[in-house]
């Protein structure tokens, strides 16, 4: 039968709750006591104050030996079962840790918390809602990495217990969540000692530059405004719609923060979620049962202008959102938490790219949760955000669109002005650039002969095209074929770099895996060690691609590999050619 062994006055005030304790079997000993009323003592001692002065939250506390071996505590109504052992003299910080995660437990049940329904607390904790079900939300909670208690995602009660310890316990919190230490303390008008935090968030870009550091270091206060980047779409199936960005711009060291902070281009960055293919074969199948990883990339402004414009010949828009400073840094936060800690399913309808991107708005931007900016397609996404008058889609009207940042043009327009240059000079046989780009290499290559110095650049800038064009096509043959069990042992060498690059490039695309502990946003301690990891992998990555690309080619089929070897047997040719041309006319010699 149990026994009452000791009672806690009231505490705060007669308007607040009692903590009684009890045992089924044998009393506590005199240690046992003495540990458990100065466990209770300090527990209550770091509640925020209308937590512990809040009426009708007595509990009783059961001190057990029959929970599970991997239960410490569980919560039923004012009755918290606890793991007697943790009464111990070596169990003071789990013992610690047990009665806040219980009172926690009585706290969101009762009448005063409520945090796990709570709409708000939901979107940060990683259940958000789910675009074609209004009203439902996701099921799997897939902020995976850098967990401090991976109980955390088994439920959303469980979710505000275990955080609620880390608020209340850890100094560093507030820096490693933000979004979630910002939250409480609105909550209860409160915060317990914090440690200061640096200014600075952290991210590691996917696909850095040479002279670029991998490990970016993002102060908000430098980012002048966001814009909502779409790329236009074609008609690739999965691109038909368009896709989904977000463009920082970031302004360059020494620069105040306002408007000349656009010319800052090389310092842009980009936040993209995309579908890191694991198997590097994209197949609509998976894309659309959700066998692909959705992941948030931060990638420089200039590569991604030249992916879209110059490669797969899309334009782009960047449209200003209406943000103030406070939610451009409450944007970028969370933006950094899920960087860091989410790792989700890839599904073509229900959680693509613009999926990603509004449910990153509306948790980064709270106020935008009224919006009502659900949406499955990116430009049905931006239509919405133009609706709410959040975004500014006029900048596309001005005469300075293009000069000015806000689109980049596709370079099929560049192409086809240069292709007009060339016909000027020489009676090319097509008037349309992707004709001229349709011929083959050996069919192109008696024009390129005669050219002469101002259409022989235009060409051989055309020719720099064609080829890029030529390896993108052949990008996915190639693809198939170094996994086609057919080929593997002609392929062996490029397989095994194949799969080297794809594991540098999914610890690159998730981060999180580069430590072995901590959580939430990476700190000083942490970074240090990230940073030559980091960069030690990006130069590891280059150097693997180079090497995957001489030996793919070499895994080509005959004809494939004679195209390329046309295609720079032209460029060779038509550069040797201009180089003459310009020491005849007393130019400088090209390199």
């Amino acid at each position: 039968m149990c026994v009452v062994a000791s009672l806690l006055a009231p505490v705060a005030s007669a308007a607040g709750w009692s903590v009684a304790q009890q045992t089924a079997g044998a009393p506590l000993t005199p240690a046992e006591s003495t540990r458990a009323d100065a466990a209770i003592a300090d527990a209550l001692a770091r509640l925020p104050p209308d937590w512990r002065s809040a009426p009708a939250l007595d509990v009783v506390i059961d001190w057990r030996d029959d929970l599970p071996d991997d239960v410490h505590g569980r919560t039923f109504g004012p009755h918290l079962r606890l793991r007697r052992a943790l009464l111990d003299d070596a169990a003071a910080a789990p013992l610690r840790a047990a009665l806040l995660h219980e009172f926690a437990h009585r706290y969101d049940r009762s009448s005063h918390g409520g945090l796990s329904r709570d709409p708000r607390l939901l979107d940060l904790a990683g259940w958000p809602q789910r675009p074609l079900r209004f009203g439902l939300r996701v099921r799997d909670n897939a902020m995976r990495d850098r967990s401090p208690d991976e109980y955390e995602r088994t439920s959303p009660a469980e979710f505000v217990a275990v955080n609620l310890e880390h608020f209340l316990l850890d100094t560093e919190y507030a820096c490693r969540r933000p979004a979630l230490h910002a939250y409480f303390a609105a909550h209860f008008d409160w915060a317990p000692p914090q440690a200061a935090c640096a200014p600075d968030l952290p991210f590691v870009e996917a696909e850095p530059g040479l002279d670029a550091a991998p490990l970016l270091a993002l102060d908000p206060a430098r980012v002048h405004a966001v814009d909502y980047l779409l790329a236009e779409g074609n008609a690739q199936p999965m691109s038909r719609w368009g896709h989904s960005m977000l463009r920082l711009v970031i302004c360059a060291p020494g620069r105040a923060p306002g408007p000349d902070c656009r010319l800052d281009l090389a310092h842009h960055r980009v936040l993209s979620f995309r579908a890191f293919v694991d198997d590097v074969q994209i197949s609509s199948l998976r894309g659309l049962t959700g066998r692909y990883p959705s992941r948030l990339f931060v990638l420089p402004l200039d590569q991604v202008i030249d992916e879209y414009t110059r490669i797969e010949l899309r334009g782009l828009q960047s449209i200003p959102l209406q943000l103030s400073p406070d939610e451009i840094a409450s944007l970028l936060t969370q933006a950094a938490n899920l960087h860091w800690s989410y790792d989700g399913r890839y599904y073509f309808v229900g959680n693509n790219c613009a999926v990603e991107t509004w449910k990153l708005l509306q948790t980064g931007v709270p106020r935008l949760a009224d919006a009502r900016l659900r949406s499955i397609t990116p430009t049905g996404l931006l239509r919405k955000l133009v609706r709410s008058g959040d975004a500014d889609q006029r900048v596309l009207e001005r005469a300075d669109a293009v000069r000015a940042g806000y689109y980049f043009p596709s370079a099929d327009a560049e192409y086809q002005a240069l292709l007009d240059v060339a016909r000027a000079a020489q009676p090319l046989p097509v008037a349309r650039v992707d004709d001229w780009l349709d011929l083959s290499a050996d069919a192109r290559a008696p024009w390129l002969a005669d050219a002469q110095l101002r259409d022989g650049a235009a060409l051989l800038v055309l020719e720099h095209a064609a080829r890029r064009r030529e390896e993108l096509r052949l990008r996915d043959v190639l693809k198939r074929q170094l996994l086609d069990p057919r080929r593997a042992a002609d392929a062996a060498p490029a397989i095994a770099t194949l799969r080297a690059v794809l594991a540098a490039g999914n610890s690159l695309s998730r981060p999180a895996q580069l430590l072995a502990s901590g959580y939430g946003l990476p700190q000083a301690g942490e970074r240090e060690l990230l940073q030559d990891n980091v960069a030690m992998r990006a130069q590891g990555l280059r150097g693997l691609r180079g090497q995957l690309e001489d030996e793919a080619r070499a895994a080509l089929a005959p004809d494939a590999q004679a195209r390329i070897a046309a295609l720079d047997r032209n460029v060779d040719a038509l550069g040797a050619r201009l180089r003459m041309l310009h020491r005849e006319a007393g130019g400088l010699q090209l390199d």
